[in-house]
């Protein structure tokens, strides 16, 4: 199993600590903290970045401060991850519940247990397929795995004496900061103005001051930031313009407020376009992968087979993987519980045995094809909601045919895809600490019971996030609301009934305010929590509009096919990323907008970096600082951002400054940040990270 490419800083034979209790603790608290923070992140912008880089350089700076190994940061590294990766299943799947209506409201004991189970069984799960698959993976010379190399040389460069912790805590303090400032009132988050031309107007919006979506610009770099904000630029820019016009063209003048039209617009019709867009370009994420989906999955067939046949020599310390007997006795386990909670949902046998026997032969097959994709491309770019769209398809037909329908059938199925996209998000990321600890000399067997415990942190507190991002900004836009509506003099509001658990009449003020937040956002139509205009949701919104409209026949068949044929005709103009289009279609655009900022300050960077013919080493060093600093923005906002969503819920009065904060200030600092971004890249060419 050894690659002459990137030896090992460990041999076999060395007694090294590895498995500690500082690791141990070390790395349950990061997978707490990157899981909470890529909640956050994944929820309003439809993006989660790698955790694998910030809990290398966190990990590193920890353990060397009590003269650890380069295996204990290598352990605490892995278990930390693994805590982004439960936050992208989780956020992928688990707001579907609320949106298709099944979980009123979305927080509840029950609703906790059951999300809880799924994540720390889609986990586990995910893990024990990797076993099966590691050795035929991580040994193959022909897979780059490029962020293990990356991660991996992290923890070198760190034996060396370099760091980045200094960058990634600059980072979260810059980002910190700056959220408290828009959530205190002193600079303004949005703008937007009508700008009259003619006879007709023009919407305008500027970018959101948010560090966080800055950060993701940054990261993923000019092009695709581009190619995401295409998707905005098209979408409010073009269709809901032309939509609000042509819906409202036999009477012009009833329509008082035009940017309230074109987001309703943009909220009812576009979003179903977009969600065509993103189905089609989550197919053809994986037909264009499709040689290396094969091949993934025929080498992880042929290693059960060989495993069977008893072939395998004992293993050195770096080569030893859960016992395969343990494995599929924990498998067994699995299945059994995920059987009882599909009957639950499902109140059927047969077909809670049938959709267990296809999420656990689905989440094999996609585990091992997620884990060879992770080899040739990296967690990042992984197509996770791709590959969860197509087992819910696929799951959500057989289940039609055996008779499923209705919400149970949507519960049953929204359960199938939950699992199976925990399972391949954590063996995605499993497979690249994985690579990662093979080259330091990691020890298999313990990464994996190291991931079992982070994946276990990760899952008993996800829920509780997503809770508290969910229900305090619809407590805080609800309390907006409400007020605007006391000081107009308003006293009762009619419902027409678009939701069935909501009964369609007039409601008084005092009788919503009794209510529980969804309901009152409901009844209020003030389009906040999951799939709203702050907590998009994207992904989850998929699910649920793809499992409602093929169970309950409710999904906007007409825009759905619309948006299909325009994803098509993106990949016939050979578009990079339809996919991504669609993103930036169902994303606020200034969402979208801002992220794209961040990929402009980056495309300044990277033109710095080419006239000043700065190659190698040097050019490697102010990447890495950028992208440390970029991370900690993320994080930075993410924390502060739930630290004040737990306020929020709580109903706590937060002092405001500025009845009309200021924009114009916010954007002069945004666009500081992403000055000091580019500037403290190019200084790292001449001086060590921090």
């Amino acid at each position: 199993m050894d690659d002459s490419r990137h030896p090992t800083s460990a041999p076999p034979e060395a007694p090294v600590k590895e498995f500690t209790l500082r690791a141990a603790l070390l790395g349950v608290v990061l997978a707490a903290f990157m899981g909470a923070a890529n909640a956050y992140l994944g929820l309003k912008a439809g993006m989660t970045i790698a955790a694998t880089y910030t809990t290398a350089v966190v990990g590193m700076a920890v353990i060397k401060a009590f003269k650890g190994t380069i295996l204990e940061e290598n352990f605490a590294r892995t278990v930390g991850s693994i805590g982004g990766n439960i936050a992208s299943g989780a956020i992928f799947t688990l707001p579907a519940f609320f949106i298709a209506g099944i979980w009123l409201p979305f927080y509840s004991p029950a609703n906790y247990l059951t999300a809880t189970i799924v994540l720390i069984v889609g986990g586990i799960l995910g893990i024990m397929f990797v076993t099966i698959t590691r050795r035929v993976l991580v040994g193959d010379k022909d897979l780059p795995f490029p962020e293990s190399v990356a991660a991996a040389e992290i923890h070198k460069a760190g034996q060396k004496g370099a760091g980045g912790t200094g960058f990634l805590l600059t980072g979260m303090a810059l980002g910190a900061l700056f959220t408290s400032l828009t959530e205190f009132k002193l600079v303004a988050l949005k703008w937007q103005k009508i700008l009259t031309v003619g006879k007709g107007s023009i919407l305008l919006r500027g970018p959101e001051t948010s560090p966080a979506f800055l950060g993701v610009g940054y990261i993923i770099g000019p092009k695709l930031a581009a190619i995401n904000f295409s998707g905005g630029v098209l979408a409010w820019g073009l269709l809901a313009p032309a939509l609000a016009f042509f819906l409202n063209r036999h009477d012009l003048a009833v329509v008082g407020d035009w940017a309230a039209e074109i987001t309703r617009v943009w909220r009812d019709y576009v979003r179903y376009i977009a969600i065509g867009g993103m189905l089609v370009g989550a197919f053809y994420t994986l037909f264009k992968m499709r040689s290396n989906l094969a091949r993934g999955l025929a080498r992880s067939l042929s290693t059960v087979s060989r495993g069977r046949a008893g072939s395998f020599e004992a293993p050195p310390r770096t080569d030893r993987d859960i016992d395969l007997r343990w494995a599929a006795a924990t498998a067994l386990g699995v299945a059994t519980v995920v059987f009882l909670i599909f009957n639950r949902y499902s109140r059927d046998l047969p077909s809670s045995f049938v959709a267990v026997l296809l999420m656990m032969t689905l989440g094999f097959v996609f585990a091992a094809v997620s884990g060879y994709l992770v080899g040739v491309i990296g967690v990042s770019s992984n197509p996770t909601s791709g590959l969860t769209v197509s087992v819910l398809i696929i799951v959500a037909f057989i289940m039609v045919l055996m008779g499923l329908q209705g919400k149970s059938g949507v519960s049953a199925v929204l359960l199938v895809a939950a699992f199976t996209c925990v399972s391949v998000s954590v063996a995605g990321e499993m497979m690249q600490d994985l690579k990662a600890g093979h080259i330091l000399g990691g020890t298999p067997w313990r990464m994996q019971l190291g991931d079992i415990l982070g994946v276990t942190a990760a899952s008993l507190v996800m829920f509780f996030v997503l809770s508290i991002l969910h229900l305090g900004n619809i407590k805080q836009t609800v309390a907006g609301r409400l007020q605007e509506l006391a000081a107009a003099g308003i006293t009762e509001v009619t419902y027409e009934g678009r939701h069935p658990a909501v009964a369609a009449g007039t409601y008084g003020l005092d009788d919503i305010k009794a209510m529980i937040p969804e309901r009152q956002n409901e009844i209020l139509r003030t389009n906040a929590g999951f799939g709203g205009e702050k907590i998009a949701a994207p992904q989850a919104s998929l699910m649920a509009a793809v499992a409602g409209g093929i169970f309950e026949r409710k999904m906007e068949w007409i825009l759905i096919l619309t948006g299909a044929f325009m994803g098509l005709a993106f990949i016939l103009m050979q578009v990079r990323s339809p996919m991504l289009i669609a993103v930036g279609m169902y994303l606020p655009i200034d969402t979208s907008f801002a992220i794209f900022l961040g990929g402009a300050f980056k495309a300044v960077l990277e033109n710095r970096l080419a006239a000043g013919k700065i190659e190698g080493e040097k050019k490697e060093r102010a990447a890495n600082s950028g992208t440390l600093l970029a991370s900690g923005l993320i994080a930075g906002e993410a924390l502060i951002g739930i630290v004040f969503a737990t306020l929020a819920f709580a109903e706590v009065d937060l002092p405001q400054v500025f009845k009309g904060p200021s924009y114009s200030l916010g954007l002069v600092g945004l666009l500081v940040l992403g000055g000091f971004l580019v500037f403290r890249a190019l200084r790292a060419v001449r001086h060590r990270p921090l």
